[in-house]
């Protein structure tokens, strides 16, 4: 429904609008259950069995429990957590599915950019990829700053053979990628500080997504958590230059293997010009990480397949924690 209302109204989709995510959280939270939780069971047991796989393999990555658990002393039930929490983007897309499960049920959730594993199984955003991280229980949350997804009509080779990035310096290793690289001539490089001193000499203006994709090479750095433009840079037709990555979302960005769906980059990024430089020399090596890129992200826009799995991934945790019959 909401994306018929969409093509109706002319914006700009190379980001997604608060406007209607709003709409369609405000409706959910005040409407009647309109997907019942047996549509979901009944798609799943229809399912063939390679798909079931896939679906399977997914759940047990977002949720790696395994056996029966307790919840904390501070675990909120469905009910209070509708009654209490803000009513943000956090809020919506969790609510999104919790509504399917008896309200009496609580859960531990953490809202944010989580870098540490909670001591109670808990629903989250974000996990660091390493170590055991069984405890983070990752749900598709802030999806409408997270997954966007383009689509680019400007083949690899008709692009500037230059790298880009944009985006905000608050953390230490993004300020020192910035002061290397924001004055060198092979590559567009400048933080967009909304606070702080704007006066510095590598602040520059903000770059849509549309102009940022006339480059060859975009760069993706982790923030606080992931890096928020990794999505749609890998639905791109650019090549995506990247240090290993060491936090995880929905996106399973611990799943992406190092120059198969991105270049991979020292963690100083020393070695950036030298990566550009191999791939403008090999076009049909960069067009294959590429591809390989755009298939990785192509699950991710499968509606039915993210909806059994978001709702699965819950209905794995309220059994293991003794509170679904």
């Amino acid at each position: 429904m909401f994306n018929k209302i969409k093509k109706k109204i002319r914006i700009d989709l190379s980001k997604n609008t608060k406007l209607f995510f709003y709409i369609k959280g405000i409706w959910i939270l005040f409407s009647s259950k309109f997907i019942l939780s047996n549509n979901f069971n009944s798609f799943y047991d229809n399912l063939d069995n390679k798909e079931r796989k896939y679906i399977d393999k997914r759940v047990n990555y977002y949720n790696k429990q395994t056996s029966q658990f307790k919840k904390s002393q501070k675990a909120t039930s469905i009910e209070e957590f509708i009654s209490t929490e803000k009513k943000k983007t956090y809020f919506f897309d969790l609510l999104e599915y919790l509504r399917f499960f008896d309200k009496k049920n609580k859960i531990d959730y953490i809202f944010g950019d989580v870098i540490t594993v909670p001591e109670y199984p808990s629903i989250v955003k974000s996990r660091p990829i390493n170590g055991d991280n069984s405890n983070s229980i990752l749900m598709k949350l802030n999806k409408i700053r997270h997954f966007i997804f383009v689509n680019d009509d400007v083949e690899f080779e008709n692009k500037k053979d230059m790298a880009v990035w944009r985006g905000k310096c608050y953390v230490k290793h993004r300020e020192d990628f910035v002061k290397l690289f924001y004055n060198k001539n092979f590559c567009d490089i400048g933080q967009t500080n909304t606070k702080g001193d704007l006066t510095v000499a590598w602040q520059k203006k903000k770059l849509s997504l549309k102009e940022q994709l006339k480059y060859k090479f975009l760069v993706v750095i982790e923030g606080n958590d992931v890096a928020s433009n990794l999505k749609w840079a890998m639905s791109s037709n650019s090549l995506v230059l990247m240090s290993k990555p060491k936090y995880e979302t929905w996106f399973m960005e611990g799943m992406l293997v190092e120059n198969f769906h991105y270049v991979l980059l020292k963690n100083d990024y020393s070695d950036m010009e030298e990566k550009m430089n191999y791939y403008l020399e090999n076009i049909t090596e960069a067009k294959s990480i590429i591809k390989n890129a755009n298939e990785f992200t192509e699950q991710f826009k499968n509606k039915k397949h993210e909806d059994i799995i978001s709702y699965i991934v819950l209905k794995k945790y309220f059994s293991l924690s003794k509170e679904l019959t």
